[in-house]
Formats: C-alpha cells, sequence, structure tokens
C-alpha cells in the first residue's frame, strides 16, 4: 500500500510539472542617468542575468567585443560550444564606446566600465532585426541599453521554424535615456524551443536602440532550480516515471507468486 500510495504521488508531481510548461522569464531594469552618463552598477538587470545563467550550464555569450567597429548584418554570432546564429535585418551594426562614457545619446556597452562594443540599430519597423540560431535552442538572454528614453517599445517573438511560440513585451514605456534591461526567457519543455528570435520595436520620436550580451542555451543546459542542486528534465523525471512503474510490476509478480 505504502509503494501504491508513494507511486500516485509520484505520478501526481509528473503530471503537474509537465502541464504546467509556460516560458520562465528574468527580468531586471535600471533607471539611467541621462545621455552622457553610464550607470556604473545595474544591480536590478546584473541580478536577472544572475538567475537566468544560474538555470542553466555553459552557456555561451556573444559580447560583440571582436568584431570590428560598423560591421552590420548578417552577421555570424559565435556562442561557442551553445552554437552559432546568423543576426540579420534592421540596417544595425556593431558601435564602440570607450569603456566608463556613453555615446553622448545614451547608449554604451555593459558593463560600461569594460567593455566597448554593441549592437546598435534605429527602433521603428524597418529596424527590426532577427537571429537564426544553428540549432534548436531553450533558453535566450540579452541587454538593452538606452530602450524607451522616446517612446519607442520593444517585443520580442519566439519563433520554432514558421511557427510564432510567444511574444513577448520587454519595454513598453518611456524612460531616462541611458537605462538598463535585461531580459531572458527558458522554455518550460520541449514544446516550447525554438530556432529564432525577432526583434520588433515602435520608433517613439526617432529612438535608437543598443544591445549586448547574447546569451543562449540548449534544453541539455537548463538545470531548472540551479546549477548547484540540479533538477531532472521532463524528459529524465519521465524515464524514472517508468522505472518506478517497473518497479511496481515487479512488486506485483513477487506477490502473486
Amino acid at each position: 500500500m505504502k509503494l501504491k500510495n508513494s507511486l500516485l504521488g509520484l505520478a501526481i508531481g509528473l503530471s503537474a510539472f509537465s502541464s504546467q510548461a509556460a516560458y520562465v522569464t528574468y527580468t531586471g531594469f535600471d533607471v539611467g542617468l541621462g545621455e552622457g552618463t553610464p550607470l556604473a552598477a545595474t544591480p536590478s538587470s546584473t541580478s536577472a542575468e544572475t538567475n537566468f545563467k544560474n538555470a542553466l550550464i555553459g552557456v555561451g555569450t556573444e559580447t560583440f567585443e571582436g568584431i570590428a567597429t560598423g560591421t552590420g548584418g548578417p552577421l555570424a554570432v559565435n556562442f561557442g560550444a551553445a552554437g552559432t546564429a546568423t543576426l540579420s535585418g534592421g540596417g544595425g551594426s556593431v558601435q564602440s564606446v570607450t569603456p566608463g562614457f556613453t555615446n553622448g545619446f545614451g547608449r554604451y556597452s555593459i558593463p560600461s566600465g569594460s567593455s566597448s562594443n554593441f549592437w546598435e540599430v534605429a527602433a521603428g519597423s524597418s529596424g527590426d532585426f532577427s537571429i537564426l540560431f544553428s540549432e534548436t535552442i531553450a533558453a535566450f538572454g540579452f541587454y538593452g541599453v538606452d530602450i524607451g528614453d522616446f517612446s519607442g517599445t520593444l517585443n520580442l517573438e519566439i519563433y520554432n521554424g514558421a511557427s510564432l511560440l510567444s511574444s513577448q513585451l520587454v519595454s513598453g514605456t518611456r524612460v531616462t535615456g541611458g537605462s538598463v534591461l535585461y531580459f531572458g526567457i527558458i522554455a518550460s519543455d520541449v514544446t516550447e524551443d525554438f530556432t529564432e528570435v525577432r526583434f520588433r520595436t515602435t520608433g517613439g520620436s526617432g529612438d535608437v536602440f543598443a544591445f549586448d550580451n547574447f546569451t543562449i542555451g540548449n534544453r541539455e543546459q537548463i538545470c531548472r532550480v540551479n546549477c548547484g542542486g540540479e533538477v531532472p528534465e521532463p524528459g529524465s523525471l519521465a524515464l524514472l516515471g517508468l522505472g518506478i512503474a517497473g518497479l511496481a510490476a515487479a512488486s506485483r509478480r513477487r506477490k502473486a507468486v
């Protein structure tokens, strides 16, 4: 009876785990100091990035530091062991600012005191761009700088092939120049894994956006709670359920003998 109750409890737990699938998002926002002064620290957005990465193992990040200033799309993006991607559309380009400064218009690299390069694009439908990944992934995160100080907005669309899986509002209000945000998203199960993200923007009164530190992870790199206390993926839980079901069958056979 104890074994039967334990199996029932596990089955309920497995059902709850699989039926509550939804993208997990990580967001943080730090108010800027104006067009000419970078933030020396970004505690809220940095915390969001940390929490996002704590749910992953061995992710790859593109910082744009190794790409020449003025390079436009289509741009090959390298995430190391996590894979590669192609950034295209929007007429954007890699820009560079001396660490500790802005470009005079609120845009700079993250972290502002030690890196120079970032991806810059004019907001508005003609500035929309996409990142097409070389393989199916389950996690994507990035920094946005100076987004929305002229009322521009940003939505992130998640695609698997031609299918739109989700549209996430990243920034939709007027903010102070030089503000910094972090946005990360992790798929809860394999049905939410994706092959492309598209950045959809509105221009407001001539907004220009900066992006930095794109990070990706595939399904095998998700560790759910934190990487110090790893929790099995749904597929692993299913295998565990099958194993326990086999154990129950063996127990019934022993009782029948």
